[in-house]
C-alpha cells in the first residue's frame, strides 16, 4: 500500500463529476419531459379544434338537406346543379355550395367525381369526400339527399381556426399537417433538427366524412437543453463539495492534533517516569555507599577514646539520616515505577495501529516528501498489546526514521514498514534509508540518557524498549542492512488468543 496524496483529490473529482452529471441529467430529463408535455397538449388542442371545424361541415350539409323544398314542381327547366351564394359569406372556409336538383346532374367537369361520391354517400348515410387535393388545400364534400343532393368546396387553410390555434405558426418548431391518401396539407412548417429527440402525434379527425390524419411532429435539438442551469448546478455542486472537503479536512486535522497532543502527554509522563527511575537508580548507590562508610567509621570510632558515647550517638544519627534518604529514594522509585502493562493488554490488529500512526504523521511525511511502503499479509494474526503503548512505540520509531531521512536527498527518502508472523509472535520492522547508526552508538542505543541528536534526552528508545517488554514483547536494533544504508528496528509482540478488539483510536 502506498501513501499518496493524489488519490484523494481524484476521489473528490470523481464525486463532483458524478453529482454534476446526475444533476445535469435530471435537469435535461425535466426539460425534455416539459417539452413533451407541452407538445402533446398543443397537439390535442389542435386536433380538437380541427375536428370541431370539419364536424361543422357535416352540420352545414345536413341543414341544407333539411331546408330544401319538398315540392319541386316549380323547379326551373335547367336541371343542372347550381351554386348557392349565401353560405360562403357566413363560413369563409366554404368556397362554393352546389345543389343537384331532382333528376338533374352535377356540372360537366365535376360530374363523374361527384356522382361517385354521391353514390358512396347514399350507401354510407353520411357525407363523402370528392376531389380531395390536399397539396392545393381544396376538397369537396358531398351529401346525398332526397330529392336533392349538395356538395361543398372547402378551403383547408381557412378551415384552421387561427384565432384559437395553440401555436404561433411563424415561430413554432412544431410541424403540423393533414394527411390523406398519400397527400399532405402543411398547416405550419415548423423546424427540423439533425440530432436530438423526436416527438410525434397522429390521430384521425373526429368526423367519418373527412378522415384526415392530424400529424404533428416536434424535433428537440441539443441547443434547447438547459445548459445554463446545468452549468450553474455544476458550479454549485463543486462549491458544496469543496466546502464539505474543507470541513472534513478540518475535522481530520483537529482529530490528528488531539491525538498527537494526547500521545505527547503520555510520552511526557512516561519520560518523566523514566527520568525519575534513572535518578533513583543513580542516587540510591551513593547513598548506600555513604551508609556503609558511616557504619565503618562508627566501628573505628568505637576503638578510639575519648568520647565514645558522643561519637557513637553522632554516627548513629548519620546512619539514621542515610537510611532515611535511602528510604525516600526508594519510595520515589516505587511511585514513579512504570505499571505493569500486561494486565491492560488486549487483542489488537497491528496493521490498524500502523495505519493510525501513519495517519497522525501524514503531514510530516508529506512535508518531508517521504515515500512510505507498508507490507502486511491479509491473514496476519492479532497481537496482544496495550493500545496507547503500542501507538507510542510505533510513533517513536517512525519519528526517528523521519529525522534520520532528513540528512539524505529527497529522492532517497524511503521508509518501509513490514509486518509478518514469526511463530507465536508478530514482527513489525521499521526500515529507513538514512545514514545508519555507527558501531559505538549501536552498542548503547537503548541506554537511558544516551543520544546522538543535539537536544535529545536519550530516553525515547529506552522507553520504547521498556514498554515492549512490559507487554511481553521486545524491541531490538537489527544488524546493519546488507542492501544499502539505513537502520532497521524490529518490534516483536505476542500473538493474541482472540480476535482483535475494535480500534479505540479510530
Amino acid at each position: 500500500m502506498s501513501v499518496t496524496a493524489w488519490r484523494r483529490p481524484l476521489t473528490w473529482l470523481l464525486a463532483w463529476a458524478l453529482v454534476a452529471g446526475a444533476g445535469a441529467g435530471w435537469l435535461a430529463h425535466a426539460r425534455l419531459q416539459a417539452l413533451r408535455d407541452a407538445f402533446e397538449t398543443d397537439a390535442r388542442i389542435a386536433h380538437r379544434l380541427l375536428s370541431q371545424r370539419v364536424v361543422q361541415h357535416d352540420a352545414v350539409l345536413a341543414t341544407l338537406a333539411l331546408l330544401q323544398p319538398q315540392d319541386e314542381s316549380g323547379a326551373p327547366a335547367d336541371r343542372t346543379a347550381a351554386p348557392l351564394p349565401r353560405l360562403p359569406a357566413v363560413y369563409p372556409q366554404i368556397i362554393e355550395v352546389l345543389r343537384r336538383p331532382p333528376g338533374g346532374a352535377w356540372p360537366g367537369p365535376l360530374h363523374a367525381a361527384l356522382d361517385e361520391a354521391e353514390a358512396r354517400s347514399r350507401r354510407s348515410g353520411h357525407a363523402e369526400l370528392a376531389q380531395a387535393d390536399l397539396p392545393a388545400g381544396r376538397y369537396r364534400l358531398v351529401l346525398a339527399g332526397q330529392p336533392a343532393s349538395h356538395a361543398l368546396l372547402l378551403d383547408l387553410r381557412a378551415t384552421v381556426p387561427w384565432d384559437e390555434w395553440p401555436m404561433a405558426p411563424a415561430d413554432s418548431p412544431v410541424r403540423a399537417a393533414l394527411e390523406h391518401g398519400g397527400e399532405r396539407f402543411v398547416i405550419q412548417a415548423g423546424r427540423r433538427a439533425q440530432h436530438g429527440w423526436h416527438y410525434s402525434f397522429h390521430k384521425l379527425l373526429a368526423a367519418q366524412s373527412q378522415p384526415f390524419d392530424v400529424v404533428l411532429e416536434r424535433d428537440v435539438g441539443w441547443g434547447e437543453l438547459p445548459w445554463g442551469r446545468a452549468l450553474a448546478w455544476a458550479a454549485a455542486s463543486a462549491a458544496a463539495l469543496a466546502a464539505l472537503r474543507a470541513l472534513l479536512r478540518q475535522r481530520v486535522a483537529r482529530r490528528r492534533a488531539e491525538e498527537l497532543l494526547r500521545l505527547g502527554q503520555v510520552a511526557r509522563l512516561n519520560t518523566l517516569g523514566e527520568l525519575a527511575a534513572g535518578m533513583a537508580h543513580e542516587l540510591n548507590q551513593p547513598l548506600t555507599a555513604l551508609l556503609a562508610s558511616t557504619q565503618a567509621a562508627q566501628r573505628l570510632l568505637g576503638e578510639e577514646p575519648p568520647d565514645l558515647a558522643t561519637a557513637r550517638h553522632a554516627m548513629g544519627q548519620a546512619v539514621d539520616q542515610a537510611r532515611r534518604a535511602s528510604s525516600v529514594v526508594g519510595r520515589l522509585r516505587r511511585v514513579v515505577e512504570r505499571p505493569d502493562l500486561s494486565g491492560q493488554a488486549q487483542p489488537l490488529a497491528l496493521p490498524a495501529a500502523v495505519h493510525d500512526a501513519l495517519h497522525l504523521l501524514e503531514p510530516e511525511l508529506r512535508r518531508r516528501g517521504i515515500a512510505v511502503q507498508v507490507h502486511a499479509p491479509a491473514d496476519l494474526p492479532a497481537v496482544r498489546a496495550e493500545p496507547v503503548a503500542l501507538q507510542q512505540i510505533i510513533h517513536n520509531l517512525v519519528m526517528n526514521a523521519l529525522q534520520a531521512l532528513e540528512s539524505v536527498d529527497a529522492a532517497e527518502r524511503h521508509l518501509a514498514l513490514r509486518l509478518c508472523a514469526q511463530g507465536t509472535q508478530v514482527l513489525l520492522s521499521v526500515r529507513d534509508r538514512g545514514p545508519g547508526i555507527g558501531a559505538e552508538a549501536r552498542a548503547r542505543i537503548f541506554t537511558p540518557f544516551y543520544t546522538t541528536r543535539a537536544g535529545g534526552l536519550g530516553l525515547g528508545l529506552s522507553l520504547c524498549e521498556s514498554l515492549a517488554q512490559a507487554m511481553g514483547g521486545s524491541l531490538v536494533l537489527a544488524p546493519p542492512p546488507s542492501d544499502g544504508p539505513g537502520t532497521e528496528f524490529q518490534l516483536l509482540l505476542p500473538v493474541a488468543d482472540g480476535p482483535p478488539a475494535p480500534d479505540p483510536l479510530a
